[in-house]
């Protein structure tokens, strides 16, 4: 069973009655048999393709029309993604990916793609993680295990006044699935600026049991010195005012420490990007500056955080002002949580329009 759910290497030797399956625009329905079939007049590269003909990378991408979406996976159960391949062009925040599980009107995912897989500034910087790689050179590759029961729906939002074309592979299995499974859910968010004194809100309104197993956050500082002292809060089953969990600072969340500095030359940060967590630089001008942007990743693959009925995180934006008082911060700043959880679950806030999104 644990080996057609995309488990860990240690059962890899386990043999299965799982189905591989994989869907690409030249096997858009991931039908047994089904790849390479595209007709020569139909392809998406079929002035390539015209001297070889059908078979020969007839149709390896999908052209999306400007304020279009296309369905790229409809899949019926049982069964569970395990690895998902993109390449986009266009402006990663003005296409919004979205997956619907089993019989549901509204998604359980819904974010901007480059922001899904932790490359919300559109800018390239390699990825080394057990749940999301980035590679050379826009390769985004997401290796979470998404099961499904009746159906999986995925589909891709072109919201630019552009087209946009998209090669993609989806991988998934045909398999039964155990009685305690949860569903997946990735959320996204972006406040620009943060209002004075305000918590920036990661998740909220989360119903149902599950277990949240990740944070992406694409955080861009409006001031000089160190901007990370906020803490990270997790509220569980009716916690109010008080949280449960309750970090001792942003990059001490995201595995790092004393302001994820290099710790001999105190003068530049240093990124990382490991299996659980990772921090790495967009901007390349000094220390502490003003408007540099950073992408952090955190991932609860093993140490998941458990709810029984409800879930709120959120973190502080906190700099230093004059005095060694901590100074509230106007940052901009955009997230995606991750977990799983059982269904229905409750609908997302509406996301907002391209402009509010739009990175300037």
């Amino acid at each position: 069973m644990l080996s057609g759910l995309n488990s860990h290497i240690g059962n890899l030797p386990l043999l299965s009655n799982a189905r591989s399956r994989s869907i690409s625009p030249e096997n858009p329905r991931g039908e047994k048999g089904g790849g390479g079939k595209c007709e020569l007049e139909n392809g998406s590269a079929r002035i390539a393709a015209r001297d070889l003909g059908k078979g020969w990378k007839v149709n390896p991408f999908i052209v999306i029309g400007a304020k279009e979406t296309y369905e790229i996976a409809c899949i019926d159960g049982p069964g569970s993604i395990q690895h998902i391949w993109m390449t986009p062009t266009g402006k990663w925040r003005n296409t919004i990916i979205r997956f619907y599980w089993d019989d549901a009107e509204t998604p359980s995912v819904e974010c901007p793609v480059g922001d899904f897989f932790c490359s919300g500034w559109q800018d390239f910087f390699q990825i080394s993680s057990l749940a999301v790689c980035v590679n050379p050179g826009s390769a985004f590759n997401c290796y979470w295990t998404m099961p499904f029961r009746k159906r999986c729906r995925i589909t891709l939002e072109n919201r630019d006044e552009q087209a946009v074309t998209y090669y993609y592979q989806i991988d998934y299995t045909l398999t039964e699935l155990p009685e305690e499974i949860g569903y997946f859910h990735a959320q996204f968010r972006r406040v620009n600026p943060l209002p004075y004194k305000e918590v920036y809100t990661i998740l909220d309104g989360v119903k149902g049991k599950g277990h949240y197993v990740g944070t992406y956050m694409a955080w861009g500082v409006n001031n000089n010195a160190w901007w990370g002292e906020g803490e990270i809060k997790f509220y569980l089953d009716g916690d109010t005012d008080y949280p449960t969990i309750c970090g001792t600072g942003t990059e001490d969340y995201f595995c790092g420490s004393y302001d994820f500095e290099d710790p001999y030359t105190h003068d530049r940060y240093l990124p990382y990007t490991t299996p659980y967590a990772g921090f790495y630089e967009v901007g390349r001008d000094n220390l502490y500056k003003s408007q540099k942007r950073f992408g952090m990743y955190r991932w609860h693959i093993t140490d998941p955080i458990r709810f029984e009925k409800d879930l709120k995180v959120t973190i502080q934006a906190l700099g230093w002002r004059e005095g060694h008082r901590y100074l509230p911060l106007q940052d901009d700043i955009a997230s995606v949580a991750f977990w799983y959880q059982t269904l229905p679950a409750a609908p997302f806030p509406q996301l907002k329009d391209k402009d509010y999104l739009e990175i300037i």
